[in-house]
């Protein structure tokens, strides 16, 4: 009983310490001893540091000796390191998913989340589209029935999530369309792996691109 206390504290200490990360609650650069973290948490200090070495085996944070844990900052070259990672790794994955029966739920869920990326390109709000964006690829990445590859290819989104988000702010508008997203469904639904494949190749092609074009016009270092 005491053991599964003990995982319950850590994994709530994970979770809503990932969730400030992803929410910029916690932003690139920001460093604080452990001590200062758990009382944020309202949490002792154990619980805290086992979440917080998860968290740095995740790249989102670092611990630094005696100084406690720094938020991690992403350079075009970490983002350039991710996006090849997931154009290497989502084709494959959901070429293998062509063909496969969809349960009707999770082609509900799927196409629900076009739909949000549709309403929220027509309301002009980027981080709904982001958030549905994202939302879509990790469910399709889930649906491959590779867990492993689910979960590094997720933690990589989790990497470049912030960054993402600010680069898509400065962009001013979505990266891919609508229209991508549905060609995307549609090639998995109707079994054609080929296609599927080159699809999502080509989507995360673009957005890598797009990315560092941002990140040099306007100068950046770090997000």
């Amino acid at each position: 009983m005491a053991t599964k206390t003990k995982s319950t504290r850590v994994d709530s200490a994970y979770d809503r310490l990932k969730a400030d990360i992803l929410q910029s609650q916690l932003p690139p650069g920001f460093q604080a001893p452990e001590p200062d973290i758990a009382e944020r948490l309202g949490m002792s200090r154990t619980p805290v540091r086992e979440a917080l070495i998860r968290l740095e085996a995740d790249g989102l944070v670092e611990l630094v000796p005696r100084r406690g844990a720094k938020v991690l900052a992403l350079s075009l070259h970490d983002l350039v390191e991710i996006y090849d990672l997931l154009i290497a790794l989502e084709p494959a994955a959901l070429a293998k998913l062509a063909g496969k029966p969809v349960d009707p739920e999770d082609l509900e869920e799927l196409e629900q989340y076009v739909n949000d990326m549709e309403k929220a390109e027509a309301a002009d709000d980027l981080d709904a589209w982001g958030d549905a964006d994202e939302k879509f690829h990790r469910k399709l990445l889930t649906l491959s029935g590779n867990r492993r590859l689910a979960e590094y290819t997720g933690n990589l989104m989790d990497q470049a999530h912030r960054g993402r988000l600010v680069l898509l702010r400065l962009h001013k508008e979505p990266i891919g369309s609508v229209q991508e997203h549905r060609d995307l469904l549609a090639a998995i639904l109707s079994g054609d792996a080929a296609a599927a494949s080159e699809l999502a190749r080509n989507h995360r092609l673009e957005v890598k691109r797009t990315l560092e074009d941002i990140f040099n016009s306007c100068r950046l270092t770090q997000v």
